[in-house]
């Protein structure tokens, strides 16, 4: 009796671990089914691409640690392809995303199955398309929260609030992509910036939809705001409220109260707002910070209302906080600037001190001139075109990664230069116009492992100065400086911060400025350099680095997985 009751609870104990086991699996693994879907905005309804029928998609859920299995299914009419933006992916570039250099894409019908590797990374990040135009609709939020057994390095908020900021065009955005690149000028402005999808309440037809956010008072909630607009840097903030900054791009930061937030395309906060003000209705609110006043832009204002629970007679209006300027650069950096890691314990900063690579790049806007039978709607007559130190990158016709892994000859150079191959002052008023043509070219950088780089990022002058939101897959990078003007390799580095500087994968270089990057190529693989500006990337401010396996197993670049799609 006993050895059959032995092993009766030995039989169930098995079927219950193993059905635990794939339980535990299962919430690791997810499908994002990539379809058109009809959504109604400004007074019209029109199809758009997204993610299981949503706009914003899906949110992702990880803890620090975790590698989820996301099968993308593309049912659209469009070749797609998913970015993991700020996971590093260690060994891991063949899920990272962007076409063309990583993978060739999803075409209609098609579906891969993606192993997305969370390592160091907490907080929020996100996930967009990295093909065409396509992330205008299909991005959505990853919420990365600590490991168990551990909390965030702050008090613990009594809820969580995604707020993802994004742009909206009338008409078809691949229309709008299609326009201004066979024009060969700048795309049209969006009609609109969103609040989780929806424009708010200063847009005609959009009262009923605008996004609330619930409030009890005296309660803290976490934010956790991303940038998915395409072509804008915005000013956010909520009337009455001060935020604190914990966390950006996946790493948690010093603390930072402020009354307003800078962020760039690409990049991920996370505040603690505290519901402290008398009840009401208070608007959240953003708008696009623009520093070029030659440029056109998208100036209209995107809102959400915060809202007390209660009993009270709430406003006629809610109260509308106060931004700062569209061309305000000293408020826009003033707030970037003042981001610290949070160099703790259990969170420390690693800057490299001993460099072994050192690059210098140029971020410019470029112009071709006119060929015969083309539209030139550029600047004299010109088309448009962008840079990284004077090469307007070139997509090949099958993916890098792939050259790369199979070992393909004349897919691509390794040519990147280290340094500016034209040297002028970058910053001046008036350049000469033989300073505006760039070379064409799919040239890369090949990093030795565990080398220790730094970068500068220089914008220029050409044609139209401007921020420049620079993003690095599959690492993030200590920013230990920046600065307006020319950078001076004497005078500049004795102001670098080596001991807490932000730890970011976006960061923005200052109009007719530099910052300057640090970090340490230990991540094998392929990966791509760009503007988050998605005009400039479809112009080709571009490049990609690879980095060389190392030594021992666990520094190598992983293999294939036997499913990518064919170019």
């Amino acid at each position: 009796m006993a050895a059959f009751v032995k092993s009766f609870f030995v039989f169930w104990a098995s079927w219950f671990l193993l059905f635990s086991g794939f339980h535990c699996l299962a919430k690791k693994r997810t499908h994002f089914v990539v379809k058109e879907a009809p959504y109604t905005r400004l007074c019209s309804t029109k199809e758009i691409l997204t993610v299981n029928g949503k706009f914003p998609g899906p949110i992702l859920r990880a803890r620090r640690g975790d590698t989820v299995y996301v099968t993308v299914r593309n049912k659209g009419r469009h070749n797609i392809t998913i970015h993991w933006h700020g996971v590093k992916q260690p060994g891991n570039p063949w899920s990272d995303g962007p076409e063309y250099v990583t993978q060739c894409p999803i075409q209609p019908g098609g579906k891969l199955k993606q192993k997305v590797i969370f390592s160091t990374e907490e907080g929020t990040l996100w996930w967009h398309a990295h093909s065409d135009w396509s992330r205008a609709t299909v991005h959505g939020a990853i919420l990365v929260r600590p490991k168990k057994g551990t909390t965030f390095p702050f008090p613990k908020p009594d809820a969580e609030v995604q707020i993802i900021l994004g742009e909206w065009w009338r008409k078809d955005v691949m229309e709008v992509l299609k326009l201004f690149t066979t024009t060969g000028g700048a795309p049209n402005n969006s009609d609109a910036y969103t609040i989780n999808g929806q424009p708010g309440d200063l847009y005609p037809c959009s009262k009923a939809e605008t996004f609330k956010l619930m409030v009890d008072h005296g309660k803290s909630y976490l934010l956790r705001i991303v940038n998915a607009a395409m072509n804008s840097i915005l000013f956010f903030a909520i009337a009455n409220h001060n935020i604190t900054v914990v966390g950006i791009d996946g790493d948690y930061t010093k603390p930072l109260s402020t009354d307003y937030i800078t962020i760039g395309p690409g990049q991920s906060m996370d505040a603690l707002l505290h519901a402290n003000q008398t009840p009401g209705h208070y608007y959240m609110a953003a708008r696009a910070y623009s520093s070029n006043a030659n440029s056109t832009f998208d100036n209209t204002t995107t809102t959400a209302i915060v809202q007390y629970n209660g009993n009270y007679t709430p406003p006629s209006s809610p109260l509308l906080p106060s931004l700062p300027a569209y061309n305000d650069i000293n408020s826009a950096f003033n707030f970037s600037g003042s981001i610290r890691s949070l160099n703790s314990k259990d969170h420390p900063s690693s800057v490299p001190v001993n460099i072994t690579t050192q690059i210098v790049s140029t971020v410019s806007i470029n112009s071709f001139p006119c060929q015969e039978n083309h539209t030139c709607e550029g600047p004299n007559g010109t088309r448009l075109a962008a840079s990284m130190n004077n090469i307007t990158f070139t997509n090949p016709s099958i993916d890098i990664l792939e050259a790369y892994y199979k070992h393909i000859k004349g897919v691509y150079g390794e040519n990147f230069p280290s340094f500016p191959p034209l040297v002028y002052n970058f910053t001046a008023q008036d350049l000469p116009l033989e300073y505006q043509l760039s070379k064409r070219g799919t040239e890369v950088r090949v990093l030795p492992y565990n080398s220790t780089v730094e970068m500068v990022l220089q914008g220029t002058n050409l044609v139209a100065g401007i921020d420049h939101p620079m993003h690095l897959h599959g690492y993030s990078f200590y920013v230990v400086g920046w600065g307006f003007g020319n950078f001076d390799n004497k005078t500049d580095p004795l102001s670098y911060n080596l001991i807490d500087p932000s730890f970011l994968n976006t960061v923005i270089v200052p109009i007719n400025g530099w910052v300057t990057l640090r970090f340490t190529a230990s991540n094998p693989g392929v990966w791509f350099m760009h503007c988050h500006f998605e005009r400039h990337l479809t112009w080709g401010m571009e490049t990609v680095f690879i980095v060389l396996d190392g030594n021992d197993s666990t520094s190598k670049l992983l293999p294939p997985p036997p499913n990518m799609p064919p170019c």
